[in-house]
């Protein structure tokens, strides 16, 4: 498994938290930036990382802005992404059994590192479970076309 990261300004130190527990577990990850909390544009930081996603070269993406909210609007409009913003252990694990989510995003100014380390194992913990959900994956691919 490898992750693709990403972040804006609000969410960098989030994603150094982070990105250290995954360096600790032994996850193999690529670092997209930001690199700093200089002040930055979050649809700009989602590209590369969703990139990675979508072509393969990463599994799942990890994003971070100061809400969660604007990278996970950004990354969205990547064909092939399904981005949630979550605040809790609950959703980040349904968004993957329930929505095959593709991209985890927290904001920095929401979530603390405990908080979002287990809201991560969570999220590349679970499955897709297929079956009904299914179906309404498939619809939200079809409003790409």
């Amino acid at each position: 498994m490898k992750i693709a990261l990403g972040c804006d300004h609000g969410g960098y130190l989030l994603k150094e938290e982070v990105k250290n527990y995954l360096s600790q577990k032994g996850i193999l990850f690529e670092d997209f930036g930001c690199h700093s909390t200089e002040s930055c544009d979050y649809p700009d930081m989602a590209e590369a990382p969703c990139a990675a996603v979508i072509s393969g070269s990463c599994d799942f993406a990890l994003l971070f802005c100061g809400t969660g909210i604007g990278i996970s609007i950004a990354a969205n409009k990547h064909k092939g992404i399904r981005a949630a913003c979550c605040s809790d252990c609950f959703s980040a694990r349904a968004t993957r059994l329930h929505n095959n989510a593709n991209v985890l995003c927290m904001g920095g100014r929401v979530v603390g590192p405990g908080l979002a380390i287990q809201m991560v194992e969570e999220f590349l913990a679970a499955d897709f479970e297929g079956g009904r959900h299914q179906r309404r994956v498939d619809k939200l691919t079809a409003l790409e076309q």
